[in-house]
This record gives C-alpha cells, structure tokens and sequence, in this order.
C-alpha cells in the first residue's frame, strides 16, 4: 500500500483530536494518564500544532483511496540534542497495523527534515519501544544511541 503525509489544516483539527484521543487512551495502559471529567485525554500542546512554527501534525493517508489510516505529530522540542525534530504522537489505525504502513510513515517523516531526530517510544510499551527499534535500525543501518528511553539519530548522510 502507498502511502502520503498530509498536513493537517485548521478546518481538519477536530478529525485529529479525535484520533489524538484514541491515541492517548491506548497510551494510557502503559503512562497512567487519566482522562478528565469530561472523558477527554488532555493534550496541552494541540493548539499550538495549529498557532507555532516549530509543530506539524499530519493525517497518513492511502495514496489512492485518500483513505485516513492515521496521524503523526513532529515538533522541535529536544531533550538531548540542541536542535532538531521529535515525534511527538504517532499512531497507525489498529486495522492498517502490520503492513508496514507505520514504518513507511516514520521514513517520511525522517525523510521530510534532515538533521537530529529524537524518538521516544511510548512509556511502559514494550511493543512501541520494539518498533521503533526495528524501524530505527533499519533507517540509520543501527546508527543510533539509545539514551534515558530516547533513540537519537541524525540523518544528514543517510544512504538509501
């Protein structure tokens, strides 16, 4: 299945709160994060995916169909290195699991910003922690440092 990055707009931000909230109710098994009274995961920094220069939030879509198969979330916030880009959410739509589509998507991600890259896999998961490994190592041939739960990378002189 081909697939695409597609920016998320202002009109569209309601579809990703949405799969936001299924995100972080998955989440939840593993963090502890507790919904509000309103049944609503917080997320304090969505508005400013939509307001600051240094977020993007896209849909991943099926590049024939269109068909939504989920979302990822990159921002500029480093725990590690002094500059760069981080995934911040990211979820592949249970149905379109397995077939690689998540993997495709992180390589358009990397793809899409060169420099440093931190990735920290969902806390407590040990399924998120093993995808992202094997999607790492196959991206940087196992080029990268794990540290503090980060996998750091830089992907400026990457080969295919």
């Amino acid at each position: 299945m081909e697939i695409y990055l597609d920016r998320v707009e202002e009109d569209e931000k309601n579809i990703l709160y949405r799969l936001l909230q299924y995100s972080l109710y998955e989440e939840s098994f593993h963090d502890g994060n507790e919904m509000n009274e309103e049944a609503i995961y917080e997320y304090k920094y969505f508005e400013k995916y939509f307001t600051d220069d240094d977020r993007d939030a896209f849909f991943i879509r099926e590049k024939n169909s269109n068909k939504l198969l989920g979302f990822v979330m990159i921002n500029t916030y480093m725990q590690k290195f002094s500059s760069g880009h981080s995934i911040a959410e990211f979820m592949v739509i249970p149905s379109y699991r397995r077939n690689k589509i998540g993997k495709k998507t992180a390589y358009l991600c990397f793809d899409l910003y060169q420099g440093n890259w931190e990735v920290s896999p969902a806390l407590g998961s040990e399924s998120a922690y093993q995808f992202w490994k094997t999607v790492i190592d196959s991206y940087t041939n196992s080029n990268h440092k794990f540290i503090d739960r980060i996998f750091l990378f830089n992907n400026e002189k990457r080969q295919d």
